[in-house]
């Protein structure tokens, strides 16, 4: 079986500025005041992935997730290491990404499609599959500009559930959207983990990640600190402690229903 992502003590670091005028750096230069401070989001990681693993990435917010798709999907390269992947790319990693505010829905569909590595004919192939998933409606005409969350991610995840991808990329797909699109969502990922695409899920429902995933990656302040089978992986970050206590959030414990239930 061949690797499908190969990830290679990668960092990447980010700065924070303190200020954000001419004026204000300044005076808080002549004042001996910091101007700006660097993090490292992601901090010496690697992994690898097989051709048809379904991979859940966990952490808490702000541990680098996000960071670490972005590296993935190309959208960011790494200040060190290197990020390998093999085939075509598509999934979700930030609602309503690609999409134009002025553009109605039909319209972004195939913007979106195009920024995806669909050529028109099999965006035309599959427009009403498309439409259907997404479920927005009369409102398939209206400026996006104009769409709750809601229909952002009903749109933008039914475009790339469409693309035929090798790698698919799902960051906290069920953090926006009605219980039915949620679990409509799931059951067409299953779909894709069946086929032996390599699906990599990031989520904080322990219930989606249980049933989707094969093998559990968690991040803990921008460094890789578990990387292994979904049971004891959910425990090292305490989540079920979370749940039994009562912290977990109603919207948490619906998407653990919902990963149960599929």
């Amino acid at each position: 079986m061949s690797e499908s992502i190969v990830v290679e003590n990668v960092q990447k670091e980010f700065k924070i500025r303190f200020h954000r005028t001419i004026k204000q750096m300044s005076v808080a230069a002549a004042r001996g005041q910091e101007l700006s401070q660097t993090f490292n989001a992601l901090e010496d990681v690697s992994f690898a992935v097989e051709q048809g693993e379904s991979i859940g990435l966990m952490g808490l917010n702000g541990s680098g997730k996000s960071t670490l798709l972005k590296l993935i999907n190309g959208i960011m390269r790494p200040d060190q290491g290197k990020v390998l992947t093999r085939g075509r790319i598509s999934g979700l990693i930030a609602t309503g990404a690609g999409f134009h505010p002025q553009l109605s829905g039909r319209e972004n569909i195939f913007l979106n499609a195009a920024v995806l590595g669909m050529s028109d004919a099999e965006t035309r192939r599959k427009f009403d599959d498309i439409v259907e998933f997404a479920d927005v409606g009369r409102h398939l005409d209206s400026a996006v500009g104009h769409y709750s969350s809601g229909m952002f991610s009903r749109l933008g995840f039914s475009v790339a559930i469409h693309v035929d991808c090798d790698i698919f990329l799902a960051d906290e797909v069920l953090a926006v959207g009605d219980k039915p699109f949620k679990r409509k969502c799931l059951e067409r990922m299953q779909e894709i983990r069946k086929s032996g695409r390599t699906l990599f899920y990031v989520s904080h429902a322990a219930g989606s990640v249980r049933k989707m995933c094969d093998r559990v990656l968690v991040l803990e302040k921008g460094r890789l600190t578990y990387d292994g089978p979904v049971g004891p992986g959910i425990k090292h970050l305490k989540y079920d402690d979370a749940k039994g206590s009562g912290s977990q959030t109603d919207e948490e414990q619906s998407d653990d229903e919902l990963g149960n239930d599929i």
